[in-house]
């Protein structure tokens, strides 16, 4: 699933310290006991160019809905919402409306490695044959379609910031057909027989993922490139034995209990089917549905867990685990991770040898599983997905944002690009007004 490719806030020290103390007033109006059309309009006052790109999308036809969910620090947060759950439907969307987050799935899987390599039950830099004695001996393909041996070993880092040379059963990405034929699949998108996109047949499993992985040469050397890829799918089957639980189970007990994520699912259970959204395709300008909410395929058992792109969550929920992040760890009086794992997990984890030219990420860093920012960029840390969601916090301005819609491909309602420079833009007034 192609992430999110934006640009999180630049803001300068002083503009972060006074939006951070402008919004501190608003938050305890918004926590207050008001009805939710005041709560509604309070937010759109307090984030006016959010509210108006949700108008512009959803009011011009780009997206049948969108929810935006801003905080700053663990103050609750501001909630822009517009827009039906399905086109056809009553039920509007809210914070607490079920979406495919897909690529957002990466830096919980991330912080879920993290975790480990902070309790000493992997190592950063750690060899991947270590642990999955399949990958010890690697092959690089190379430009005449042989192969050479790989100069160095996978390590866990390569893992986290896609640079250990796998490839992506994603159109377009390196290895995309090869993966396919073998099911090394990144996700699913539909019931429906849509060419590209209703998926093949699956390995089930995320040990025969692994085993069948391992036995393919690698698109680049390892630590060279920075190249988007299977290797955090692959990192759940490393939770896996690094833990001795089963992945899903890990992110049940070891992140999503603890920070109350209560509506984040591999498979959305039928007793919540009522909150899914419909996710839409975009056919000569017209959105059409991809996944309908009552038949998604996300109501059916996954054949394997996709660390990757596996999850549908709340804006609620994700909100929550930005909070935990933002939190250093902490949220709500209760320790998840420790303060020191979250600044490793957030900060820029690229090997020195890889290159991140012509990339995605070019003159950016990469965390675990998500995008650290440089520069200007400083104190940035997030991810998007595929159906054109995005989150991520900004340690500096002490915020964290997210927004949700759906539709495929993200680049088609620039959503990810619109987000992050409506949140700049409102920043930048709330900063000014606190200067007046």
């Amino acid at each position: 699933m192609r992430p999110a490719e934006f640009a999180v806030p630049a803001l300068s020290r002083r503009q972060m310290l006074r939006g951070s103390a402008m919004f501190g007033a608003g938050a305890a109006f918004l926590g207050s006991p008001a009805a939710a059309f005041a709560k509604s309009e309070a937010a759109r006052k307090l984030w006016p160019s959010v509210a108006e790109m949700t108008d512009e999308f959803v009011g011009g036809g780009k997206a049948v809905n969108m929810v935006s969910v801003l905080g700053f620090g663990q103050k609750a947060p501001a909630v822009i919402a517009k827009g039906p759950q399905t086109r056809d439907g009553a039920a509007q969307a809210d914070i607490d409306s079920l979406y495919r987050i897909y690529s957002m799935t990466k830096p919980i899987t991330g912080l879920a490695t993290i975790m480990l390599v902070d309790e000493g039950k992997l190592g950063l830099d750690q060899p991947l044959g270590e642990i999955i004695p399949a990958f010890k001996e690697m092959k690089v393909r190379t430009a005449g379609g042989g192969t050479v041996k790989a100069e160095r070993p996978i390590t866990v880092r390569q893992l986290l910031t896609h640079t250990a040379g796998l490839g992506y059963a994603i159109p377009g990405m390196p290895g995309n057909s090869e993966y396919g034929k073998l099911g090394l699949t990144s996700g699913q998108v539909t019931r429906l027989p849509i060419p590209g996109l209703s998926g093949g047949k699956s390995v089930t499993s995320l040990e025969e993922f692994a085993d069948t992985l391992a036995g393919l040469p690698l698109i680049y050397q390892p630590g060279t490139r920075w190249s988007y890829s299977a290797s955090i799918d692959l990192l759940g089957r490393v939770i896996e034995v690094a833990s001795g639980m089963r992945f899903d189970r890990f992110l049940q007990r070891r992140i999503f209990d603890p920070i109350k994520m209560v509506s984040t699912f591999f498979r959305v259970p039928a007793s919540e089917k009522s909150r899914l959204t419909t996710n839409y395709g975009v056919m000569n300008g017209s959105l059409v549905p991809l996944d309908p909410a009552v038949a998604s395929i996300y109501l059916d058992q996954p054949p394997l867990y996709w660390g990757g792109s596996g999850l549908v969550s709340s804006a609620r929920d994700y909100d929550r685990f930005l909070r935990m992040v933002l939190g250093l760890g902490s949220i709500d009086g209760t320790r998840v991770m420790s303060e020191a794992a979250v600044r490793l997990a957030t900060s820029n984890l690229l090997p020195d040898t890889a290159s991140t030219a012509g990339t995605w990420v070019q003159g950016e860093g990469f965390g675990a599983g998500g995008r650290v920012g440089l520069g200007d960029n400083e104190g940035t840390y997030g991810w998007g997905g595929a159906a054109s969601t995005a989150a991520f916090v900004h340690f500096g301005a002490n915020l964290r944002a997210s927004v949700y819609t759906q539709v495929m491909p993200q680049g088609e309602n620039a959503v990810q690009a619109a987000f992050p420079k409506a949140v700049r833009e409102d920043l930048a007034e709330m900063a000014t007004a606190a200067a007046a």
